[in-house]
């Protein structure tokens, strides 16, 4: 009973700590990439809801690539804490084994594993994927957002804008746009059938999702080369069907773990999901993201026993300061080394392999090293 109430403890502790270190380093990321995603409003001219959505989107990934460094930062934060309000010195001289704690926290581990796991394989690539289908569902709401003054804008696919002055209010004067590929042919009928089309207009402003134009003119030139102009005073587009020049192709982090797996089997199941990936390495960019997925946290347990040697004896304070850097920096190592052998697994089956196998026979390497060392310390005392 007394040893459950103690697990208990513990493990909330290191609950507590590793979920308090996560959201730091997720809030901070996070921030950074908002940032990045103002892009979104002030170059593509999305909406601020769509900005915002899209964000939180990200957020599960963010995660993802925090839970092995934020957990290995709890175990050893926590290791020092129990260690300094002397709370494991109670229970050795108790006699509670230290494998037992060893045991607790590779029990944690464990469960953290599964977590990054589920996360990995079946949230992360949903979220993303909803993420790059809300841009390609979301309409542009707004030209004058994008478009700034005395500077060409090719926000756009096939049209480039320009404006000469832009009012507070959003009014713009002396406009340019010019379509390149026809895409402005299902917006004006005088351009339909045409290879590029050129507007001039003295002042717009947008309203209900249409871009007004006053005192202008159309010229459009047909396939044959021929010219023809068309003066307007007022005029309408509407900027609904206009597409920018994000990226809304699914990627492969953004493809099921199901699908992937298929594609290993069956290229054009693969081909047929993703548009946009290079046949010629598709099964390397697969390999990886799979390992990616369920190789990389079975990284976590391997530095849980790393930090489990904190619990090792030390006869001076200086060896106990300076082991907290060295499994510490040895934990992170092995973190950095996973991340860097995951871009080579797809490479061949022998990486694949490699990286499977390795926290395993560390795990095991790790752990008998410390019944070993836990062992000796009982003889020598």
């Amino acid at each position: 009973m007394l040893k459950n109430k103690i697990y208990k403890y513990f493990t909330l502790e290191i609950g507590k700590s590793f979920l308090t270190i996560l959201f730091a380093f997720t809030a901070i990321a996070w921030t950074v990439r908002a940032v990045n995603f103002l892009d979104l409003i002030v170059e593509d001219g999305f909406m601020v809801t769509t900005y915002l959505y899209y964000s939180a989107l990200n957020i599960p990934t963010i995660i993802t690539r925090f839970i092995p460094l934020a957990f290995l930062l709890a175990i050893i934060l926590s290791i020092l804490k129990f260690d300094r309000q002397n709370e494991f010195v109670i229970l050795w001289t108790s006699g509670l084994n230290k494998m037992k704690i060893v045991n607790l926290f590779f029990l944690i581990s464990l469960f953290v594993t599964v977590t990054q796991i589920f996360l990995a394989v079946f949230i992360i690539p949903d979220t993303l994927n909803k993420s790059r289908s809300l841009l390609r569902s979301s309409d542009i709401k707004t030209i004058s957002s994008i478009v700034k003054s005395k500077d060409f804008s090719d926000t756009f696919k096939y049209i480039t804008f320009y404006v000469d002055e832009k009012k507070e209010n959003g009014e713009m004067k002396n406009i340019f746009i010019r379509d390149e590929m026809s895409s402005l042919s299902t917006l004006i009928a005088e351009t339909k059938g045409n290879s590029n089309t050129t507007i001039i207009a003295k002042k717009g402003n947008t309203l209900n999702g249409k871009l007004i134009l006053h005192d202008g003119m159309i010229q459009s030139q047909d396939k044959a080369g021929n010219i023809k102009n068309v003066n307007f005073t007022k005029t309408e587009l509407a900027i609904d069907n206009l597409t920018t020049r994000t990226i809304i192709t699914p990627k492969i982090q953004e493809t099921s773990t199901k699908v992937l797996f298929n594609c290993l089997f069956d290229k054009r199941t693969f081909l047929k999901e993703i548009r946009n990936c290079p046949e010629t390495n598709y099964k390397q960019q697969v390999v990886e993201n799979v390992s990616r997925r369920i190789g990389m946290p079975f990284y976590i347990p391997l530095v849980s026993l790393i930090a489990s040697f904190l619990l090792t004896s030390r006869k001076n304070k200086k060896g106990i300061f300076f082991s907290k850097y060295i499994y510490f920096i040895f934990g992170f190592i092995i973190l950095i080394l996973a991340e860097i052998l995951v871009r080579f697994s797809g490479f061949s089956s022998f990486n694949t392999l490699s990286y499977f196998l390795f926290p395993f026979l560390m795990v095991l390497l790790l752990y008998f090293t410390l019944m070993k060392t836990f062992s000796n310390e009982k003889v020598t005392s």
